[in-house]
């Protein structure tokens, strides 16, 4: 078992978690005791996630901004890059929206289930919709002005104030490169550091994943035996899972439109990337490989390669975005909230924002998602009815990550005049 893949543990512990609970949900003290003594071990799994959130976002984007040291003369390149990036994210989130505005994987679960998830979260549900009503009262620009805090300090004692994080981090990232790089290189190389202690702290999170998903599966199971919740997940994967293919082939699309290339062509020189991808769910891991592919099988300048690609990994995250956009909208969809045109115009905007600081390691999707929930408000324990199933994902996901950094790295390539 110690030599086992970390996704193997956790579809094991996931399993384990929906067999233990149906077979306490026989008995009748089998819910108190799964209450009292496993569901408290789900509850820390959440909140650890919900603790890293603001130091890794915070951190990654910082870092993410200053490791463009030009920025100040920004190049034709690094300029195509960061809105072509921006242009298929967006893209990529308003596919998750579409996809599951038309399928509408959490409609299936019926009222009584819904009131059940509603009694359960009570208290979480309320205090969203309250802070979704106060934000509707609000002027046409109050969303604007909520971004720029007044107090930096106090936006990081919060989730929901993760906007003002982002926009903190962008502003701060800017100054150090507008800086001379001798002047801010000690806070560089904090940041660098910093970095690498949060990369490692979810390391150690992700060590307890297994068991957390097993505490979440057996509280679900008895909290909510119904089927057609577990149906309502298959079909929610489903969803997520289309919109993930049908990104990639706009990926094909546009690379065909823009540079020439046959699809065939591309697909096949980054196939190791993707498998790679697929496998270590990490976009940074896969970076060396995905570098050698673009180059060695697509033609890509090293030049090309050796910039786009690493900002990719650090700010290009359709996988992850599309991802954000589905699971938010299910996750309302389960909890019987409706979300009107603006709501979902802020998912694409914040999905879009925390695409740009997530890290390039597993999992840190669902960390971020913690953002996209609390800013559209939508109950967080939500995340409950979707972490079981997310590791698979996350696999899947990531290979749209590598398969959009390859294509932007052609498209920039052949903007760029480079055979």
């Amino acid at each position: 078992m110690k030599n086992l893949p970390l996704h193997w543990k956790i579809i094991i512990g996931m399993f384990l978690g929906i067999f233990f609970g149906l077979g306490l949900s026989f008995f009748p003290s089998g819910k108190i005791f799964i209450s009292n003594f496993i569901k408290p071990f789900g509850t820390i799994f959440i909140n650890l996630l919900k603790l890293i959130a603001i130091p890794l976002i915070l951190v990654s984007l910082i870092k993410g901004v200053s490791d463009l040291k030009d920025i100040s003369k920004l190049s034709k390149m690094g300029g195509r890059t960061i809105v072509t990036y921006m242009f298929t994210t967006v893209i990529a989130v308003i596919i998750g929206l579409v996809l599951v505005n038309l399928i509408k994987p959490g409609n299936s679960i019926s009222n009584e289930t819904r009131q059940e998830l509603i009694e359960a979260y009570s208290s979480n549900t309320e205090e969203k919709r309250e802070a979704a009503n106060k934000q509707k009262s609000a002027g046409p620009l109050q969303a604007l002005e909520d971004i720029v805090p007044d107090n930096v300090f106090k936006s990081f004692t919060s989730n929901k104030n993760m906007l003002q994080v982002i926009f903190f981090a962008l502003f701060f990232g800017i100054g150090m490169i507008l800086l001379p790089e001798k002047k801010v290189s000690p806070v560089k190389e904090f940041i660098d550091s910093l970095n690498t202690i949060i990369l490692k702290l979810i390391d150690l999170i992700m060590l307890s994943a297994p068991y957390g998903v097993f505490a979440l599966l057996a509280t679900l199971v008895v909290e909510a035996p119904s089927l057609e919740l577990f149906a309502a997940l298959g079909l929610y994967s489903i969803t997520l899972l289309v919109g993930l293919t049908l990104m990639i082939l706009v990926y094909a699309i546009i690379v065909k439109l823009l540079t020439g290339k046959p699809p065939g062509e591309f697909f096949k020189g980054i196939a190791p990337a993707q498998l790679l991808a697929f496998s270590t769910s990490s976009s940074a891991a896969t970076l060396p490989v995905t570098m050698e592919c673009v180059e060695k099988n697509l033609g890509i300048n090293k030049e090309v390669s050796s910039f786009v690609l690493p900002i990719g990994a650090t700010i290009n995250m359709d996988g992850t975005s599309l991802y954000q956009g589905v699971a938010a909208v299910f996750i309302a969809q389960a909890f019987g909230l409706d979300l009107d045109l603006s709501s979902q115009l802020g998912i694409i905007l914040t999905a879009t924002l925390a695409s740009i600081g997530t890290a390039a390691v597993p999992s840190a999707g669902i960390v971020m998602l913690v953002i996209v929930l609390a800013q559209a408000g939508i109950p967080e324990a939500g995340l409950a009815l979707i972490f079981a199933v997310d590791r698979p994902l996350d696999m899947c996901r990531t290979i749209v990550n590598v398969t959009g950094d390859a294509a932007v790295s052609t498209i920039v390539n052949k903007s760029l005049g480079n055979k």
